[in-house]
């Protein structure tokens, strides 16, 4: 199990190295590029002068002539930097990735779904498996459909990159994320019983919590667009959930003994352990898998076994409570 200090210290190591590759981005700057860029859509893109006509399903995407343009060129110079020995670049901050039907990031993409599928077959599974009396389960179902909000907008982020897919990316996720937080203690200290304590509790939790994600949205939208202050939020965020949960898997296992006790842990080490694919930063293989898109992949299985975790936590919950109520009566 990993202990609260051992995930604070592999956390800030993570934001420093990642702070230290964010702006690696020089493809863009290159002499050759901007040549390129230039005569492709002097040659391509005036409307005057017989445009280059293109595909539908490009457009379909919002594919622009100059945009087009940018592509081809990042593909030209890429391959001219292999010949001649030189490493590959990125391009206004993105490896050049093969599109496929027009989609710039095919397998984040396809991982991305990958997420929203494990979120929408967990919310089927709470609300098959869970009674509908248990006071829990309507955090459970809003976690779900955070996740599956979260994972909707990184797919469509990752089809095209714009400005309005990128803010709607960074939202969704920074609510998933703040959502795990706001359940985790209501779960971990049972903030959801019916006690004045609890519900005077409950109620300033949820106003802090709403209070931060507003501020958070509007120092990003009305003060200043700040990746990394958004990827330190986040990871502070998520940092304080997890070391909650590996609190109560530790907790819960030395009380119970029992296997599912320890899927939270277990979550959260996994979790951490693919994070570092995005500290192994690499061109894309075959120019389409990155380890950006291998992180998605790897949240799928994590998902999964929390789902899991859920249910088996509100049966032996529910149990519990019958038991007491048979011996009370």
């Amino acid at each position: 199990m990993l202990r609260p200090s051992s995930l604070l210290t592999f956390v800030v190591v993570c934001v420093c190295l990642l702070w230290g590759t964010a702006e690696a981005s020089v493809g863009d700057r290159l002499p050759e590029f901007r040549e390129c860029v230039e005569v492709c859509a002097r040659e391509n893109c005036d409307p005057n002068n017989n445009p280059t006509h293109i595909p539908f399903h490009h457009r379909l995407l919002l594919w622009t002539c100059p945009q087009e343009c940018d592509y081809t060129c990042q593909h030209i110079v890429t391959k001219q930097r292999l010949a001649s020995g030189q490493p590959i670049t990125q391009f206004h901050g993105k490896w050049p990735f093969v599109r496929v039907l027009g989609v710039q990031e095919p397998f984040s993409v396809l991982f991305s779904l990958g997420n929203l599928a494990a979120h929408h077959n967990g919310l089927s599974k709470i609300r098959s498996s869970i009674s509908a009396a248990y006071p829990l389960r309507p955090y459970y179902e809003l976690f779900a459909c955070f996740g599956i909000a979260t994972w909707i907008f990184s797919a469509l982020f990752h089809t095209r990159d714009f400005r309005l897919t990128e803010q709607l990316d960074y939202f969704a996720a920074g609510a998933g994320v703040l959502y795990g937080m706001y359940y985790t203690p209501i779960r971990v200290f049972r903030l959801d019983k019916p006690t004045p304590r609890r519900r005077s509790v409950l109620r300033l939790w949820t106003v802090l919590c709403c209070s931060m994600y507003v501020a958070h949205v509007a120092y990003l939208k009305l003060w200043r667009w700040n990746y990394t202050y958004n990827m330190a939020a986040n990871v502070t965020v998520g940092l304080v959930q997890n070391a909650l949960w590996s609190y109560f898997s530790w907790k819960k296992w030395t009380e119970s003994h029992r296997t599912w006790a320890i899927w939270p842990g277990v979550a959260v080490a996994w979790l951490m352990m693919v994070m570092s694919l995005e500290l192994l930063d690499f061109p894309p293989v075959y120019g389409a898998l990155d380890a950006h898109s291998l992180w998605h992949l790897g949240t799928i299985g994590p998902t999964i076994l929390w789902y899991n975790f859920m249910v088996k936590d509100s049966q032996d919950n529910l149990a519990k409570t019958d038991r007491l109520k048979d011996i009370k009566a």
